[in-house]
């Protein structure tokens, strides 16, 4: 479809250890169209971290095509990779993976520096996402005086600071408590739905699983 944000069509991944063949992926198909919130759940070693590293073109799949934004990315080298991830996509992960030299606003700023965005234009952009996400007084701050949450909420601005196409998240509260969890995740789903992306986001927890569009599960290497 013209308006899907990310298509997987016949995503297969198998890994070898040593005699040993792990079929993870088997034949996956999935569309997110612009402005949908899907979530991904499935069992521990599932394969849900490897799908979204395939969708997020840090992993090529051994068949199938990976379609992000209308461009077809199975022909496309290592560079034109990494410009389609600076352009088009945003990552979330578990752990924040905050740059810990660099402030709170710094580390927002960042990636806009690098898609080429001025430094005042980037800083001030960074500073509008931080008060979005209740940070206003934690700018200057460094990671290390940040609580988890906050520094989550960080990672967060950051990954949609380039207001890229297609956000992928994988279990971005996992290593929250619980509270701390359910205001990070509200304030990500806030942010996304505001500012129109597609976002797939991995989880254990049912509870938010249900607060998406729609959840797809991954089980025995196929999506159900």
């Amino acid at each position: 479809m013209s308006n899907a944000a990310l298509s997987l069509s016949g995503i297969e991944r198998t890994f070898v250890q040593g005699e040993r063949r792990l079929q993870v992926l088997r034949g996956i198909d999935l569309q997110l169209q612009r402005g949908e919130i899907v979530a991904l759940v499935g069992s521990s070693g599932s394969g849900k971290s490897t799908m979204l590293h395939i969708a997020g073109l840090l992993e090529r799949p051994d068949a199938g095509a990976v379609t992000i934004a209308g461009q077809e990315c199975g022909h496309l080298n290592d560079a034109e990779r990494t410009h389609v991830r600076r352009d088009h996509l945003g990552f979330v992960y578990q752990f924040h993976h905050l740059l810990p030299e660099f402030t709170a606003l710094e580390n927002v700023a960042l990636p806009q520096r690098i898609a080429g965005r001025s430094k005042s234009e980037a800083l001030a952009h960074a500073g509008e996402l931080l008060r979005e996400l209740g940070l206003a007084d934690r700018v200057s701050h460094m990671p290390a005086q940040l609580s988890g949450g906050e520094q989550q909420r960080v990672a967060i601005a950051r990954a949609i600071a380039n207001n890229p196409h297609l956000l992928l998240a994988d279990e971005p509260t996992g290593n929250l408590d619980e509270g701390t969890a359910e205001l990070v995740f509200q304030e990500l789903l806030g942010l996304v739905r505001n500012q129109g992306q597609a976002a797939l986001i991995a989880t254990h927890n049912e509870t938010l699983a249900a607060r998406m569009d729609r959840t797809v599960r991954l089980t025995g290497g196929r999506l159900e």
